[in-house]
């Protein structure tokens, strides 16, 4: 059963008015059916595709919106310059209500340029149903009187590349939400030698409350699609210096496999170590710990994601050893950064699975026999560093004496500043961080 149900009655141009009161007419026999099925909402997009004429649409569509007034009190008409516009307007105001189960009343020449625009700008949360419009309606074809001249079943590759840069084109113009990209810095990585940092919220153009704003990362099960991340990593590379298209992000498993960039690419991995130049590698983080190394003498890096799991099975000192077995790196060189995460203020954990890091070290639990233990993954993360021969100094942690220069902050106490799962829920948003070697 829809939730909403979303008209396409773009490319209004050269249509008569007379013409667009029956197809009104026809449609809202469609619009009273599916709103009596439980549809609490009808959105109505008006806009000029990339292909269309432009020079009569203001009038047309004051037309329109006159008429459609008096015919449905409850429809909003969103008329945008473009069609990305109009979508992600649209998708603004289905997540502003939660809705996730839509259907999309399209001409059929149309629907396939529709589905285009659908895969960019909307995840696997969103449930689309298609119905098209009948052949004709009172004697006239319904994609003639909206002058769809270039509709098709299946998209050529030029009407494909116009979506794409009609949806990039649309988001790059966008204004970034919170400010500017704020980026902290460890003290411990001389920037003379490496490009690094961890992202805060603030820069991007993720408008979700729990995504906003600078999210990094789009899941399937979540309402940020990849084209928006793209914009965010984009406007992020602009402000910290580096490549947004030589950017190589984990590929979380929650386990231990480390890539060395170079070789055979794993499906999926939580580290990355490097001596390529140019080259942005980074660990995602929303609680869960993005470590970041580098040795400065053999001018190599490494990223690597921890959450509590991969604590356990040992990611940091996985990372470590690959950067001494690939690259002759030693231990005594190489410094590791323990970047924003979840702290032990606000991560609790299961009796059983809190035993695992009481046996690391008792101090990196609270409440042992409590049924929720508070358990501290970044002094276990340095107990476990320490013992693969790290030097205490060459770590930095929240441990440092110096408050302004701690990047290792509690991400669930910090929401102005960080995304968390643990206080977010299942739609939390995603920073990182980064690394690179300088040129």
């Amino acid at each position: 059963m829809a939730e909403a149900v979303l008209i396409d009655l773009c490319n209004l141009t050269g249509s008569s008015k007379d013409c667009i009161q029956k197809s009104l007419l026809f449609l809202k026999d469609i619009v009273e059916k599916n709103t009596g099925n439980g549809a609490s909402c009808v959105y109505i997009m008006c806009c000029q595709t990339p292909f269309g004429d432009r020079s009569n649409m203001e009038g047309t569509l004051q037309d329109f919106v006159s008429m459609q007034q008096v015919l449905w009190k409850d429809c909003e008409v969103v008329s945008n310059s473009s069609m990305a516009a109009a979508f992600y307007t649209v998708k603004k105001k289905l997540d502003e209500k939660n809705l996730s189960l839509i259907k999309m009343i399209v001409p059929w020449k149309r629907k396939a340029s529709i589905k285009a625009y659908i895969d960019c700008l909307f995840t696997a949360v969103y449930k689309f149903e298609f119905e098209v419009f009948p052949e004709d309606c009172e004697g006239e074809s319904l994609q003639q009187s909206f002058g769809d001249q270039h509709g098709l079943d299946i998209l050529s590759r030029e009407q494909l590349v116009d979506i794409q840069t009609d949806v990039q084109r649309y988001l790059g113009s966008l204004e970034s939400l919170q400010g500017t990209p704020n980026i902290l810095k460890s003290y411990l990585i001389p920037e003379e030698l490496f490009l690094h940092g961890f992202t805060t919220r603030s820069g991007g153009i993720s408008y979700v409350p729990t995504l906003s704003s600078m999210n990094l990362f789009s899941s399937s099960r979540r309402r940020d699609p990849k084209v928006v991340v793209k914009e965010n990593l984009r406007r992020l590379g602009e402000a910290a210096g580096f490549n947004p298209e030589a950017f190589h992000p984990v590929k979380v498993d929650h386990a231990n496999t480390v890539w060395i960039m170079g070789k055979p690419e794993p499906d999926w991995y939580d580290g990355i170590v490097t001596d390529q130049k140019g080259i942005t590698i980074a660990a995602l983080g929303a609680d869960c710990i993005p470590l970041l190394f580098c040795d400065p003498v053999k001018k190599v890096c490494g990223a690597a994601h921890s959450g509590w799991k991969g604590t356990l099975l040992g990611v940091a000192m996985a990372a470590v050893h690959a950067m001494v077995a690939e690259f002759g790196c030693s231990v005594k060189d190489i410094l590791v950064v323990l970047g924003p995460s979840v702290g032990p203020c606000c991560f609790t954990l299961s009796k059983e699975d809190a035993e695992k890091f009481h046996a690391i070290h008792p101090n990196c639990v609270r409440l042992i026999d409590s049924l929720r233990p508070y358990v501290d993954i970044r002094k276990a993360t340095r107990i476990l560093l320490e013992r693969g021969g790290i030097l205490p100094q060459n770590i930095q942690d929240d441990s440092v004496t110096d408050r302004s220069q701690n990047v290792t902050l509690c991400t669930s106490c910090h929401p102005d500043k960080f995304f968390s799962n643990v206080r977010d829920g299942s739609n939390f948003g995603t920073q990182i961080g980064f690394i690179s070697i300088q040129d």
